[in-house]
């Protein structure tokens, strides 16, 4: 079993630094990895808790949590609080050196006892919390030679999770608390092949990267809330009676730690300006005795003593425990939370994210990063830079916010929204998956990438075609759905198809760029880092990502052929073959008639050349995939804005091509092409704007929103449709493939589909191009579509004659030429070919040629 191991630098049982940590280890706790935390007593030297043995802490925590600790670490010599101590007053703050060789042998014996505990559980993942501020010197640099020892001992590549929530510059710094920047005195985070870093912001990240400007593997991972309201419910029916609250009156909530820090004397004094409310603080009054005594005495002054309840901790999680409650019972009670904490101290806040998830409005003072984290959010705030204390006016907006409950009711629906795009579980769960994927059997062979948006009406019907395939056993493949923004049942109906065929792993992640193409990347990613951590796999066995449609459904033996195409020719691609339901287009021959000349098309060249990857359905081996760089994410404008290309699957196969890799065609391995790709878009296949015009290829929305009319095409229409299917075709499939790679002209089976003098012909005049145009970056689609242009004007005639030769007399001749090209000169035609397919002011060569062909 997987073992995860946490160590919080903030030595308290319970705060926002542990809070979070169980928010993140839960999503591995669920993986089946047990979890042990390290609440840092034996390293942060000002909670009063050094070496002390743990009591009921346990209680605050979720029972899935260990508690636990290195071992012999109070054996060190010298190694104590006063020790750390003056480590923090002398090396950090004053700068002096004359103590380095001291923490340096400290260092060396905690890294030999956090490795030999780490060895002894077996842990395989590792959560740093606050591991960066400067509080322990020595236990940091201690922790960095643990992982560089236990990480290279066990070759476990980035396995450690290193969130910083306090960096020098928001911790304290107007006393300087941890020195001046850059911190010669801190131990800076480095570069290791076994840490990911994480900011909780934009700032901070920033910030980070300008005190370390060559730090890689960091990235922004808020802090992170179930956006679901707080309710009265029969459990938490009793929390106003068992606090002493009358049921009836305002009540105002304070989640914190009882420190000077925290400012609590601003909620004592904004309650005695609110008559009616009481004051409920969620903290533990032991932490700081004399704090919390100055409060009492400070309430009593104030005449509100009869209104706060000091209620001590509350569980951070919800608890079925009789008794026992938590702070999502807190705010089911509470009118309003308060954050009215110190300007130059707080990061986060946590609180304020806690109301807006639970539905709860609340106030804030207006903290040195408040605007950075929640500035967007409907709030009073109180300006402490010019009152440092509640006054009347501020009482009145509060008392407004109780009061008013249209108010409220506006505050927490847009709040809502907004905390769930911005600070979700899903955020943060997608981000963390995609860093740390679950694991992957041993003897999965194939992941089959399902990119998804709003297909809850075909996605039954698709997963069932997934799940029933033959000749494979069940755990040789597994299904990963890419969630791209869907806004209707798609991810339910996911999930609970997951849940009623749990002999299929099917996985389920979130991409939040919209386009199909970076959602296709995204879970071809998420597959091949997942496939590089299977116990026990062969490091020679190939193992395949494999492209699917989320309307498009496969035959049974789809993956078992495709696979056995892939295995037989070690080609670094897979490629379909692909048809359509013959009886969705009973009496439309016409129709149907245009369809199928293109498909025996395809069939031929794909036969002849290997084709190219399809969406709707191709392999590729995870080797080739990383070397050719993934899924290309193009990008062009439409509308002043730039939106995702459409043709990353092609640019994918131009790309793995044009690197010496070879496809292959597994025409065995078969996809049924949703006819709604024809019936939505009839109108536009005639016309030639399938995908756009002008070079714009875009994503369009095919759903049907009626059913379609059966109708067949006029003979003008299916000739029109087909001149621009055969359009597109020709230049993708004939010339395409040999001006990639030109080697393929002295192929036996080649030179008998063109001739030879066609083939020898077709070679000078590629060679010509590729030197003319030797400038251009030729990889992707877009570079190779001028010269596939220009040479199909060249040999349109010969072209279409192989074409007719190798599949048929009723492909015809070639459509006409544009109007513009049938009076240039023959001895020029080339020459004005090449300004046709290079104009890039009103595209009239991607006009002409259809962008794509729907069939």
């Amino acid at each position: 079993m997987s073992v995860l191991w946490g160590v919080s630098f903030d030595a308290t049982p319970l705060s926002g630094v542990v809070v979070e940590f169980l928010k993140t280890a839960r999503r591995f706790a669920a993986r089946g990895h047990r979890v042990h935390l390290d609440l840092g007593y034996d390293i942060k030297a000002d909670k009063g808790a050094f070496f002390r043995p743990y009591r009921d802490e346990a209680q605050l925590l979720p029972g899935w949590v260990t508690l636990d600790r290195v071992e012999g670490v109070e054996e060190i010599r010298g190694y104590d609080r006063e020790f750390v101590d003056r480590v923090l007053t002398r090396v950090v703050q004053a700068g002096d050196g004359t103590l380095r060789p001291e923490i340096d042998r400290v260092a060396g014996e905690l890294a030999t006892r956090i490795v030999a505990t780490w060895e002894r559980l077996g842990v395989t993942m590792v959560m740093v919390e606050n591991g960066t501020l400067p509080e322990n010197v020595a236990y940091t640099e201690a922790l960095y030679r643990a992982i560089d020892r236990y990480g290279t001992r066990h070759r476990l590549g980035r396995f450690v999770f290193w969130r910083d929530h306090d960096l020098m510059w928001q911790s304290e710094p107007g006393i300087a608390k941890y020195g001046r920047f850059p911190y010669a005195g801190v131990p800076a985070p480095r570069n290791s092949p076994h840490i990911h870093y994480f900011a909780l912001h934009e700032q901070a990240l920033a910030r980070t990267l300008e005190w370390v400007p060559g730090l890689a593997n960091i990235d922004v991972l808020p802090n992170s809330f179930a956006i679901a309201p707080a309710r009265i419910d029969e459990r938490n029916a009793g929390f106003r009676r068992d606090h002493g609250i009358p049921g009836d009156v305002p009540l105002l909530a304070r989640i914190t730690r009882i420190i000077p820090q925290k400012r609590l004397d601003r909620d004592l004094h904004l309650l005695a300006l609110l008559p009616d409310a009481w004051l409920f603080v969620a903290g533990d009054v032991g932490e700081a005795p004399a704090e919390h005594a100055r409060l009492v005495d400070l309430a009593t002054r104030l005449g509100v003593d009869d209104r706060v309840v000091f209620g001590g901790w509350l569980t951070p999680y919800d608890t079925a425990v009789p008794g026992r409650y938590s702070v999502r019972d807190l705010l089911a009670h509470a009118d309003v939370v308060s954050f009215l904490t110190s300007y130059d101290y707080e990061s986060y806040g946590n609180p304020v994210s806690e109301a807006i998830a639970s539905g709860t409005p609340y106030i804030t003072s207006g903290y040195e990063l408040y605007d950075v984290v929640y500035g967007s959010f409907r709030a009073p705030v109180l300006d402490i830079r010019t009152r440092d204390l509640p006054d009347a006016a501020f009482a009145r907006e509060v008392a407004e916010l109780i009061t008013d409950e249209g108010k409220r009711a506006e505050v927490v629906r847009a709040n809502s929204e907004l905390g769930q795009a911005r600070f979700g579980t899903r955020v943060v769960d997608d981000l963390v998956d995609r860093l740390y994927p679950p694991p992957m059997g041993a003897g999965t062979r194939l992941s089959v990438v399902l990119p998804v948006y709003n297909e809850a009406a075909n996605l039954p019907e698709v997963l069932r075609t997934l799940h029933d395939q033959r000749g494979l056993a069940k755990n040789r493949y597994e299904v990963v759905l890419v969630d791209n923004n869907s806004t209707d049942d798609t991810v339910a109906i996911a999930h609970a198809f997951a849940a009623a065929h749990p002999d299929l792993a099917l996985h389920v992640i979130h991409e939040p760029e919209q386009g199909v193409s970076c959602a296709r990347r995204a879970g071809m990613d998420f597959a091949a880092a997942r496939s590089r951590n299977r116990p026990d796999s062969d490091p020679g066995e190939r193992f395949y990502l494999v492209s699917a449609d989320a309307d498009c459904r496969v035959d049974p033996h789809w993956l078992s052929e495709l696979l056995d195409a892939m295995e037989t020719s070690k080609a670094a691609i897979g490629v379909c073959d692909y048809y359509y339901n013959a009886e969705h287009f009973t009496g439309r021959p016409r129709l149907w008639g245009a369809i199928q000349r293109t498909l025996r098309c395809r069939a031929v060249t794909f036969a002849l050349f290997g084709g190219f990857p399809d969406g709707k359905g191709f392999a590729v081996e995870r080797d080739a995939y990383e070397r050719a760089g993934g899924i290309e994410i193009f990008y062009q404008l439409q509308d002043g804005k730039f939106v995702n290309h459409l043709s990353d699957d092609w640019d994918f196969g131009i790309k793995v091509a044009s690197g010496g890799d070879a496809i292959t065609y597994a025409p065995r391995s078969r996809v049924e092409i949703n006819p709604r790709r024809v019936d939505h878009a009839i109108d536009e296949v005639i016309a030639g704007r399938a995908y756009g015009s002008d070079g714009i290829i875009v994503m369009r929305d095919i759903r049907p929103s009626a059913p379609s009319a059966p109708t067949d095409l006029s003979e003008a229409e299916a000739r029109q449709a087909w001149e621009f299917s055969i359009k597109d075709f020709t230049p993708k499939n004939t010339i395409l493939p040999v001006l990639l790679t030109p080697a393929l002209l002295e192929d036996d089976a080649v030179i008998a589909f063109f001739g030879a003098d066609l083939a020898a012909r077709l070679a000078r005049r590629i060679a010509e191009i590729r030197h003319e145009m030797r400038v251009a970056d030729f990889t992707p689609i877009h570079s190779y579509k001028t010269p596939s242009y220009r040479l199909y004007f060249e040999f349109a005639d010969e072209l279409f004659a192989c074409l007719r030769r190798h599949v048929g007399e009723d492909i015809g001749h070639p459509p006409p030429l544009p109007p513009c090209l049938a009076e240039v000169p023959a001895e020029r035609f080339a020459e004005f070919v090449r300004y046709y397919c290079e104009d890039r002011e009103s595209g009239e060569a991607h006009n002409y040629f259809g962008n794509g062909g729907v069939f």
